[in-house]
């Protein structure tokens, strides 16, 4: 009984060596695949982007935007009419199909004008932005980062030069410069970056005392470094708004300087200065105040929006 017990054994284990290599099929999937729950990774930019979009007033803001920008580069062109062309006797038409504006007191197409001048307007808001970006980041980040004694003086320069009233610069480059562009752009860009520099400043203040800026430290990394790498990379989004709100605040501004005759010298025409021309015959022409200033109020608008949900789209701590 124990032989034949011990045979089968045998025969059991020699069935077991063979193989049936068709009972074994490669896996078409990972192993541990059904246990994969997380989603796959997001950058922070797509991110940003991927809230932009959920932004509705914000992606209609950056569409009136790109189109505003679009017909300030080629509606001079598409009339078929001069920017300073005159002709007497087609003065104060009302729009029609060859003058889809109308034209002004000495027969120039407004509507040729009114794009040539969202050149200067959206030139004058966008450069203002830069050179405020340029000098508020570099004086707000080295205040905040030196902090101590650095930081009070620069502060109390700061407050000593945001007590002068704008109209005080614009009336002195005026003086020493002459008007125009240029004299626009100083007065704008030596005033309005003030506003940036706090805002950096109170950024980096929050920054500087965080774990990888100590770490930076520890490995031996200078002020400059650690300013360019790891501080202002980290406050963009603070940056990025305010430079975006600058924008229309910069037009706004101009506008109110052509409506006092400090705007743009002729033959160029701002927005500003249109719609400064436009007033004196609101009553009888209402057209030649209308297109700027409805333009103006739509610039405003389209930036205003962005910026709103660059704000909320930028701020991490509504990320999911």
């Amino acid at each position: 009984m124990e032989r034949d017990e011990a045979a089968i054994a045998m025969e059991a284990d020699a069935q077991r060596k063979v193989i049936d290599q068709t009972l074994f099929q490669p896996l078409t999937v990972p192993e541990f695949a059904g246990e994969d729950t997380g989603r796959p990774a997001v950058g922070y930019w797509s991110d940003v982007w991927r809230r932009l979009r959920k932004h509705k007033l914000a992606m209609t803001g950056l569409a009136l935007i790109a189109v505003i920008t679009v017909m300030a580069v080629v509606g001079p062109y598409l009339s078929g009419h001069g920017y300073a062309q005159q002709n007497l006797s087609l003065t104060n038409v009302r729009p029609n199909a060859s003058y889809w504006f109308g034209t002004d007191n000495l027969g120039r197409d407004l509507f040729t004008r009114v794009w040539d001048g969202g050149r200067i307007s959206l030139l004058i808001g966008l450069l203002t932005s830069v050179i405020c970006l340029a000098i508020g980041v570099f004086y707000g980040g080295i205040s905040g980062f030196a902090g101590g004694r650095v930081d009070n003086v620069m502060m109390r320069l700061l407050e000593v030069l945001y007590s002068i009233p704008f109209m005080l610069y614009v009336l002195l480059f005026m003086v020493t410069l002459g008007p125009g562009l240029k004299t626009i752009l100083i007065a704008l860009g030596i005033t309005y970056w003030m506003d940036m520099a706090r805002v950096v400043r109170g950024q980096v203040l929050s920054l500087k005392e965080q774990e990888y800026v100590l770490a930076a430290r520890g490995l031996g990394a200078g002020t400059w470094r650690i300013l360019t790498r790891h501080l202002i990379p980290n406050t963009m989004g603070p940056i990025i708004v305010t430079a975006t709100l600058l924008v229309p605040q910069a037009i706004f501004t101009e506008a109110f300087l052509s409506f006092l005759g400090l705007g743009v010298s002729a033959p160029m025409a701002s927005w500003g200065v249109l719609a400064s021309n436009g007033i004196d015959s609101l009553s009888v022409y209402p057209w030649q105040l209308f297109f700027p200033a409805l333009f103006i109020s739509l610039t405003m608008l389209a930036f205003n929006f962005l910026g709103d949900g660059l704000r909320d789209a930028l701020d991490p701590r509504l990320r999911k």
